[in-house]
């Protein structure tokens, strides 16, 4: 599984023009599903996401978590991060896991923060169209991963 993981001071998802969910400071989690992964990988994930150290400290060093600072978490399904982009002009989606398969896991992988974390966890909904907004604070971004084995 993967997250590309960007502090925000703020993040929302609409679809439709209605905002579906929507947090304050914190993580906004763009999280691909390939094919192999299972619960493992979505439940290691969700524990980097939570534990990963990148807001400041006191001193302004990148040493704090998510879950140390309370802040939310908006995570959006992106089977587009599990794309194969080697070659070529196109993308080649092959690599993705079919999406009965990748909603379950992403919900597990949200079931996981929500258990982990007692700030705000929000979601966008998997398979539709969705418009995402949000400030990238820093900026400030990663790639996360918990590989199938």
């Amino acid at each position: 599984m993967i997250a590309l993981i960007q502090r925000a001071t703020r993040g929302c998802v609409r679809v439709g023009g209605e905002p579906v969910g929507q947090i304050g400071p914190g993580l906004v989690c763009l999280v691909g599903v390939a094919q192999g992964d299972g619960p493992e990988q979505a439940r290691r994930l969700a524990e980097r996401v939570m534990n990963y150290r990148i807001f400041p400290d006191n001193a302004g060093r990148m040493n704090c978590s998510a879950r140390d600072q309370g802040h939310g978490v908006l995570a959006v399904p992106q089977f587009t991060l599990a794309a194969d982009t080697r070659r070529g002009n196109r993308p080649s989606f092959t690599p993705a896991a079919d999406p009965a398969e990748a909603t379950w896991l992403f919900d597990v992988f949200v079931a996981t923060l929500r258990e982990a974390h007692s700030g705000a966890v929000a979601t966008g909904r998997f398979g539709a169209d969705m418009q995402v907004e949000l400030v990238n604070d820093g900026p400030v971004t990663f790639w996360l991963e918990a590989p199938s084995s």
